[in-house]
């Protein structure tokens, strides 16, 4: 019996690697930079930022503002708040920046929908291109100069570069799990988004620092999403309406990570429910486009199918481990020493077959992360790699959770903030 369960879990094993390898393929892409291009002229660009009760935070984003390289006379700040009476509206307009009042927002979403139904058109057809900029983030000094390179490219959705702002601060700045959590970015933007903008496949979204073209807002007619992951939402409209993204490494700007774990786990709760509900939203329609084209692209073919292999072998796996720990109890209780061998051979060697693959995922991450991670000592290091599998493996719970959630209601919440002292101020 142990032999006949080990032989079918190497076959499902097996199997699902086998249709992982051309995802295994581009990451081959992730130490390619897309070329660099100087723009030739000054456009003009609005960083707007959602800041809902982010006052005891937004100092240092307002302060990364002030720095930029870019002309100021090229590039407005619009703050978007809740109430008049936020303390972040003082401090923005004493430094010249615009403040828009949403008082009915209930998400992101709304918040930005907000702000832009209040733009006039001649307020609005100033603007080449808007930036979406959370209040938590600290933007490179070059940041808006390189945004304005980036519109050179012929895409009409932009990604930033998220770099980690716990790194600008002391050591209480970071834990392990918001160095965990860090490597989120490499393995969605360097793994995969390289690959996709080379490809022409719609990138997996963050609103971070992501850049919209004002035709892609004149045709969505403001910000229409309203699920938790708003800037998901996009990218299903992106299958729908042929909008075209680029990942531009050369625009940098720092994100700031939670520091403990039941934080990071709510987060990401949030994130996966928030992609169960747009699938649930967009997937029909998108289904439709393909059968009404008679083929399928390669941007839908990776949407439909390329969970499938991962998805194949951690259940697969799973299965194993529980099929082990029943074999191995009732050998155990039978007083039968194959116990030791069902539990060897089916608990715990699928699982670190497991967790090695997840492990070298995680390696190669850091190495395509390797100058984020540079403030780390070689201990955080090792240790962060040691712990980054059973992270990344929560998300199997967390996806099944998710599709119970997707049919309810998560609050837009706000995650615990960080404080610590910038570098600069020690």
């Amino acid at each position: 019996m142990i032999k006949s369960a080990l032989i079918a879990y190497a076959i499902f094993a097996c199997l699902s690697v086998v249709l992982y390898l051309p995802k295994l393929i581009q990451l081959c892409y992730a130490f390619k930079k897309p070329p660099y291009l100087t723009a030739k002229q000054k456009r003009r660009i609005a960083l707007v930022i959602p800041a809902r009760n982010e006052s005891r935070i937004i100092g240092d984003l307002f302060d990364s503002i002030l720095q930029q390289t870019y002309d100021r006379d090229y590039f407005d700040v619009n703050v978007i708040v809740k109430e008049e009476t936020d303390p972040t509206v003082e401090r923005a307009r004493a430094l010249g920046m615009n403040v828009f009042v949403v008082p009915d927002q209930t998400c992101k979403g709304a918040a930005l929908d907000g702000y832009f139904k209040q733009l006039s058109k001649e307020r609005f057809s100033a603007y080449d291109a808007f930036v979406i900029v959370d209040a938590d983030a600290v933007l490179r000094p070059d940041y808006v100069s390189e945004l304005n390179n980036a519109l050179e490219h012929d895409f009409q959705i932009f990604l930033s570069r998220k770099l980690i702002k716990n790194y600008l601060g002391d050591r209480n700045s970071r834990t392990v799990f918001s160095n965990c959590s860090a490597l989120v970015y490499p393995m969605l933007d360097d793994l995969s988004n390289t690959y996709r903008t080379k490809k022409g496949i719609p990138l997996n979204m963050c609103g971070q620092g992501m850049m919209i073209r004002r035709e892609v807002i004149e045709r969505i007619g403001g910000w229409p999403y309203r699920t938790l992951t708003e800037d998901y939402e996009l990218r299903m409209d992106c299958f729908l309406k042929g909008f075209t993204s680029m990942y531009y490494p050369y625009a940098v700007i720092y994100t700031e990570e939670v520091l403990r774990h039941k934080d990071s786990y709510t987060r990401r709760l949030r994130w996966v429910t928030g992609f169960s509900q747009c699938d649930r939203m967009y997937k029909k329609n998108i289904k439709k486009q393909v059968r009404d084209r008679g083929a399928i692209n390669a941007g839908e073919f990776e949407y439909f199918f390329s969970l499938y292999p991962l998805i194949l072998f951690i259940v697969t796996t799973v299965l194993a481990m529980c099929v082990g720990a029943g074999f191995s109890i009732y050998y155990a209780y039978r007083g039968d020493p194959l116990w030791n061998d069902a539990l060897l051979l089916l608990t715990v060697m699928p699982f670190g077959i497991m967790y090695l693959f997840v492990f070298l995922y995680c390696l190669l991450a850091m190495l395509a992360y390797r100058d984020a991670f540079r403030p780390l000592s070689l201990g955080e290091k090792i240790v962060t790699l040691i712990v980054a599998p059973f992270f990344q493996l929560e998300y199997f719970p967390i996806f099944i959770q998710s599709r119970v959630y997707s049919r309810t209601s998560l609050e837009w919440e706000q995650t615990a903030r960080v404080e610590y002292k910038r570098k600069s101020e020690k």
